[in-house]
């Protein structure tokens, strides 16, 4: 039945996290990784997906169900070669997963109340407080890799996951074994060294975290690290053993769009506000919003090395929106175009917004002879 809505993968465990897990969870927390996200650190948040019985009344079984994505369709390689280009992660080359999965969970959770008789439901897909990487490896249909992302042994990690939360009572599967054994790839990779410890991601530190879930300014030293990577990372997927064979799924329910592979920079750059909703229409990169997602593709711009990009760089120091035009300072630095100095200084003179005038400030003390702001 699952197979028929889409699932390649569909297993039973019982609704509970193992203290191994929820030990982790806490300490991570607690050390401040998961960055800005305070809803990962909220109390009641915190408690539901340690004791994830709590979701639903009566819960007995949780059915974890995976939905494979295609691959990049380019290497690491490839895509850092492709200077006047953007990276995004393959499951955002198509429509947004959480649409996709939750309207086919929904369809499948019809089926078994047709199957089993009613039941008490509730359907997941990635934004409730489910602990799904715990719960995929209890059922059996994964273990939990070193990147912190849920491996199956026969397709790898190129999957999402979703989770049915039942009041059936359903066989629970056996766990799965982990099979990283002494395997370092996805640490050694990772471009912002965010995997601090086997299992243990820093999101202060992370590409996707910093490209789609923060909000704010980028910290300086994490800028050149992110390459011209614009939504998403998929460097340690790409690098692991288990992917090595993966294959593009017969059908992509994602229905990716080449348009979203390997986009050309100046072509995101120049989208205004109608631009980007009509563009990224039923994509995940939607979310993010065009402040960040500009955002990044500055930085992208400033990593390219190609002065050509001090022309449009310029242009967005005017963009209303303070992210870009802090980045798009930073950019101009990063290149070193001096020609664009008169600017900078003509736009912090102008320039209210704090931390866009930070960035001003410091772009004209790299590049200068400058007119220093005496504060």
């Amino acid at each position: 039945m699952a197979k028929q809505h889409g699932f390649d993968l569909c297993h039973f465990t019982r609704p509970e996290i193992p203290a191994s897990h929820s030990l982790t969870y806490q300490k991570w927390v607690q050390a401040g990784m998961h960055g800005d996200m305070a809803y990962m650190a909220e109390e009641t948040r915190m408690g539901r997906r340690i004791h994830p019985e709590t979701m639903l009344a009566g819960v007995k079984s949780a059915i974890t169900a995976g939905m494979r994505h295609s691959p990049p369709a380019y290497t690491l390689a490839e895509a850092e070669k492709a200077k006047d280009r953007g990276a995004i992660a393959a499951y955002a080359h198509g429509d947004d997963y959480h649409d996709v999965m939750k309207k086919r969970l929904k369809a499948f959770a019809r089926g078994l109340d047709a199957l089993l008789g009613e039941h008490g439901q509730r359907v997941y897909v990635d934004t409730s407080p489910v602990l799904e990487h715990a719960l995929a490896e209890s059922s059996g249909l994964g273990w939990q890799g070193k990147n912190s992302l849920t491996i199956n042994k026969d397709i790898g990690s190129w999957l999402m996951l979703g989770e049915i939360f039942t009041t059936a009572e359903l066989p629970s599967d056996k766990p799965a074994a982990n099979h990283c054994g002494t395997c370092i790839a996805c640490m050694s990779i990772c471009p912002t060294n965010a995997i601090v410890a086997p299992y243990i991601v820093d999101a202060r530190s992370c590409i996707s975290y910093l490209t789609i879930e923060y909000k704010g300014f980028i910290p300086l030293e994490l800028r050149p690290l992110m390459g011209n990577r614009i939504f998403g990372c998929d460097d340690c997927q790409v690098i692991c053993p288990w992917n090595r064979h993966a294959q593009t799924p017969e059908a992509d329910l994602l229905h990716p769009r080449g348009h979203n592979t390997l986009p050309e920079l100046s072509e995101l750059f120049a989208l205004d506000e109608e631009g980007f909703r009509t563009r990224f229409r039923k994509s995940p990169v939607r979310r993010t919003g065009r402040g960040k997602l500009l955002r990044n593709v500055a930085i992208a711009m400033g990593n390219s090395g190609d002065s050509g990009y001090a022309k449009e760089l310029t242009g967005a120091l005017a963009d209303p929106e303070p992210l870009i035009r802090g980045h798009a300072a930073w950019a101009l630095a990063r290149l070193g175009a001096a020609s664009a100095l008169p600017v900078l200084n003509t736009c912090l003179e102008q320039e209210k917004h704090e931390e866009a005038r930070q960035e001003l400030n410091l772009s004209i003390q790299v590049l200068g002879p400058r007119k220093r702001e005496d504060t």
